[in-house]
């Protein structure tokens, strides 16, 4: 009898341990697209054709779709595109901008756009 009582706390402690919830592990986060912040863009964001070649000098391509536009810059540093798009009865105005590395790295828009400013002013 002794014997049934010393295997008893194993034998409920096993039972009581195959009741457990398992632990689960937490979902991986999915990744975040990165934030487009319009900081450092205000002198581009809205202008027209014209306001950008008084900013940067002329386009190295200048293609267009229908009513849009892009205008693309080129520098040793960066790339910018910037698209332009008409709002109603007016000349297309910049909506958006892309900027890259020349190699096609990421790069901030706010410093290509400081660069293609220096650009500007070098042509």
């Amino acid at each position: 009898m002794t014997r049934s009582f010393t295997l008893a706390p194993f034998l409920v402690g096993g039972l009581l341990s195959a009741c457990a919830a398992p632990t689960a592990r937490p979902a991986p986060a999915a990744p975040v697209a990165p934030a487009f912040a319009a900081i450092g863009l205000e002198r581009v964001l809205g202008q027209d054709a014209a306001g950008l070649v008084r900013l940067f000098g002329e386009a190295d391509a200048d293609m267009r779709e229908g009513d849009a536009r892009k205008l693309q810059f080129e520098s040793g540093i960066c790339v910018l595109d910037a698209y332009l798009y008409p709002n109603g009865g007016s000349d297309p105005r910049v909506t958006y901008l892309d900027a890259r590395e020349p190699d096609g790295s990421p790069i901030d828009r706010a410093s290509c756009v400081a660069a293609m400013t220096r650009r500007g002013a070098v042509k």
